[in-house]
């Protein structure tokens, strides 16, 4: 009995190669650690965050781990990130050994992104007995933080618009926030991108130069976003591209 041979046909062939490949997966381009606050304060943000973040890891093809346990935070375990993305958790909450893991990971050259409650530096939120971070706070271009006014819409105007983070911002944008006041404005020790017009809200202490995002450039990727108190932001097309490029500056080599 003779045997019969099919023969496909080169159209079909080229379907069935393209469709496997196009089935497979492209590698992550980096992994982001996220540590969020469990503060009761932020619970409804950090809620909504999950959610934001692992969309936004996805559209842009990168991985991330969002978690409120900062025992996780160790040499050994961050050496498996290129971002460290702290989301409301204040520098105060974390051990002495926490804290020098995040500065070790930072001065190796990795990214950071902080966001609102992150930079809530000072002494005045220190315990008994419990030394004080000055590095910290040198890193966030040598302030500290103030008591902030009543929740309320204000205007960011970002200032810079060739930097990478901003670049894709408008020159104004509005957003529900506590706009967090400093003793001062770091503006001399660091780049400013986004400022607060204080003429948009009413303000607690008046800072006059209010900036509200901003680049340690003493650092190889380094960002402070003073917004992002809302769960309302997570839904905030602005925010979004904030927080998209920001991550994506910050893992982007030097």
């Amino acid at each position: 009995m003779k045997k019969i041979i099919r023969i496909t046909s080169l159209p079909v062939i080229t379907a069935i190669l393209l469709t496997g490949l196009l089935s497979v997966k492209k590698p992550e381009k980096f992994k982001v650690f996220v540590i969020v606050s469990s503060a009761k304060d932020h619970v409804k943000m950090v809620a909504a965050a999950r959610p934001f973040l692992e969309k936004m890891a996805a559209d842009n093809n990168f991985l991330i781990d969002i978690t409120a346990d900062t025992s996780k935070i160790t040499d050994t375990n961050l050496a498996n990130y290129q971002v460290f993305l702290q989301l409301h958790e204040a520098p105060f909450d974390m051990s002495y050994d926490q804290q020098a893991a995040i500065q070790k990971f930072i001065e190796q050259g990795k990214g950071w992104v902080g966001i609102h409650a992150a930079g809530l530096t000072g002494k005045d939120f220190l315990g008994p007995q419990k030394k004080y971070w000055q590095w910290f706070e040198d890193y966030m271009g040598g302030i500290t933080y103030s008591p902030h006014p009543a929740f309320q819409k204000g205007v960011v105007i970002i200032e810079d618009h060739k930097h990478p983070v901003t670049k894709n911002l408008p020159d104004r944008f509005e957003v529900p926030d506590e706009w967090y006041e400093f003793n001062k404005s770091p503006r001399p020790n660091v780049r400013v991108l986004g400022t607060a017009d204080e003429s948009s809200y009413r303000q607690n202490k008046p800072m006059g130069d209010h900036p509200i995002i901003w680049t340690n450039e003493k650092y190889a990727r380094m960002i402070y976003i003073g917004i992002g108190h809302d769960a309302s932001l997570c839904s905030d097309k602005n925010f979004t591209i904030l927080v998209r490029d920001a991550i994506l500056w910050a893992a982007s080599p030097r």
